[in-house]
């Protein structure tokens, strides 16, 4: 049941489109220009200004009166064709993220031909999905579980990996956990000579300092932040570590000492939180009671939640679940230290990889679990919005809304700057200059929802 192509082609190409009367959100400093017109041809924005007779609209008008308009949203943390769930990425993964208003993501790990292949595709508007940023095969240890990586043994093994995917055209290298010591320093040393950047997990059998002074650009699910605060940190490095285990050698010095070493050197971090959730705590979540379950693959929710769950359970969650709650509590304080600190962050899901990570859906959920660390709604939203932008030095493209910027916008019916939940509120979107209006995006729903009953 292939309708992406038949769904992006029944959409008009990009096209001269006028938004007028809209609430426009500066993502910088969270001040609202209303009665605001944004004028959009192609695929950029060309003008932004106040609604007047002086300024007549043109082309497709879109009235955004009691309307908030923000930039598209990025997740970046993904793995669209990944394992199991890769059969679904273009067809299911792919348009769930659109019709979720996000309009960029960062795959972390995918089948090479398939990400590269979809991430081509999408640029020239031959198939419907967010712009991508892509790693290919994440680089891992010599005995992955993974099929999308590739394994990794010695240092030569690294080296070649890194060229590899620069030739083919990987965007950047994303480590995986289980890289020996030796083939990591290896890896970052060659990503260098490339000139690509070298993201993801810190190593079992790295310091986080180590990642730091190797240039790694970012740290996932807070990985060798815990390790750090700990003075069993070295043992970790080869031995077994629970969440039990750092918090019972928690050491508040050792913590500010990493949070100050990542600070010096803006290593950004993408914590995954709602993710963690699922991660730490699956065997408390209900999945069947998700409003949003009919959007999940019927696979996922039969075979591979169940399987991922018990796998889970016999593998990390060894502590009782009291433990663990304490443990994700401990998480939002590394967070909100972090973010006192002044740490750049970027929100990420890890869909669809985890136990009720739904694609798109599970983006809002994130940015509530900032909140939930103590983030104001603006900052929140700037973590998938202004910091991409950032992160990828593409502010003359993304970020905020204004003249000469892609045109990747939401246009929301309540303002997110209230209450962050109103990130869901979705009532257009402008992918690529594409304007998908609100039937379009309920008619997407649907076919989705009917396709995911058959995956």
């Amino acid at each position: 049941m292939r309708f992406a192509l038949a769904f992006l082609t029944s959409i008009a190409a990009a096209q001269t489109l006028t938004i007028t009367h809209v609430n426009l959100i500066d993502i910088t400093d969270g001040k609202i220009r209303p009665d605001t017109t944004v004028s959009i041809e192609a695929n950029r924005i060309v003008n932004v200004s106040a609604s007047t007779s002086r300024n007549p609209p043109r082309g497709i008008v879109v009235d955004g009166a009691n309307q908030f308009l923000i930039p598209g949203l990025w997740d970046m943390h993904t793995h669209v064709y990944f394992d199991s769930t890769a059969d679904a990425g273009t067809d299911l993964v792919l348009p769930l993220f659109l019709a979720n208003g996000i309009t960029g993501v960062r795959d972390m790990g995918s089948e090479l031909d398939p990400v590269l292949h979809a991430r081509d595709e999408i640029n020239a508007h031959r198939m419907t999905g967010p712009r991508m940023i892509v790693s290919g095969p994440m680089l891992d240890g010599p005995t992955s579980q993974y099929k999308s990586a590739i394994a990794i043994k010695t240092p030569d093994d690294g080296r070649k990996a890194v060229a590899m995917l620069k030739t083919r055209g990987a965007d950047f290298i994303k480590i995986q956990s289980g890289v020996p010591r030796e083939a990591y320093f290896a890896i970052a040393d060659e990503a260098k000579k490339q000139r690509i950047e070298f993201e993801g997990h810190v190593p079992d059998a790295i310091r986080a300092s180590e990642a730091i002074a190797a240039g790694q650009r970012t740290f996932e699910h807070l990985i060798g932040i815990f390790e750090a605060s700990s003075p069993d940190e070295d043992k970790y490095l080869t031995g077994k570590k629970t969440p039990g285990d750092f918090l019972n050698t928690y050491d508040a010095a050792r913590e500010a000492a990493i949070i100050q070493l990542l600070a010096k050197n803006q290593v950004w971090q993408c914590p995954t939180l709602f993710w963690e959730r699922g991660q730490w705590l699956v065997d408390a979540i209900d999945y069947n009671k998700d409003p949003d379950l009919a959007f999940a693959a019927k696979s996922w929710v039969t075979k591979q939640w169940p399987r991922s769950q018990k796998s889970i359970l016999r593998s990390l969650d060894t502590d009782p679940l009291p433990v663990r709650e304490k443990f994700v509590e401990h998480e939002l304080n590394i967070i909100r230290k972090l973010h006192a600190a002044k740490v750049p962050f970027l929100a990420g899901t890890d869909t669809p990889a985890g136990v009720d990570v739904i694609p798109g859906v599970s983006l809002h959920l994130e940015l509530q679990r900032f909140i939930a660390a103590g983030f104001t709604p603006l900052e929140a939203l700037q973590t998938a919005t202004l910091n991409p932008a950032k992160f990828y030095n593409k502010l003359t493209d993304y970020g905020p809304i204004a003249k000469g910027r892609i045109a990747d916008l939401v246009l929301l019916r309540a303002n997110p700057l209230d209450d962050i939940r109103n990130t869901r509120e979705i009532s257009a979107v402008i992918a690529d200059g594409h304007y998908l209006s609100k039937a379009d995006l309920d008619q997407l729903r649907e076919k989705l929802k009917r396709l995911a009953a058959l995956k």
